[in-house]
């Protein structure tokens, strides 16, 4: 079964996020609101934990940046990331779950 906050699309797979910039370590918390809870080391200035979610993401997922990319939310808490390429939601699911 596919988790709550991750979706297969025509074009890709949709992740919503919810972001805790000023961690001490960046990790998967768990779920807020029906989104995976990432806590990032970054702060949350000059896109820095922006930058950090898709660094994070693509190190854990093993895909490129470029697979990677901000569907909404930038200047949010919440944001909705699209991921293409070779990686299915399963496995998506599996590497990030909570």
């Amino acid at each position: 079964m596919t988790p709550i906050w991750l979706k297969e699309t025509p074009t890709g797979i949709v992740l919503n996020i919810h972001c805790q910039p000023g961690a001490k370590v960046s990790k998967v918390v768990g779920l807020h609101d029906g989104s995976l809870k990432i806590s990032l080391q970054a702060p949350a200035m000059e896109n820095k934990a922006n930058e950090m979610l898709v660094a994070w993401l693509s190190k854990q997922l093993r895909i490129p940046q470029k697979q990677i990319r901000f569907l909404s939310g930038q200047n949010s808490r919440q944001k909705r990331l699209g991921i293409w390429g070779s990686i299915t939601p399963e496995q998506i699911a599996q590497i990030l779950a909570p």
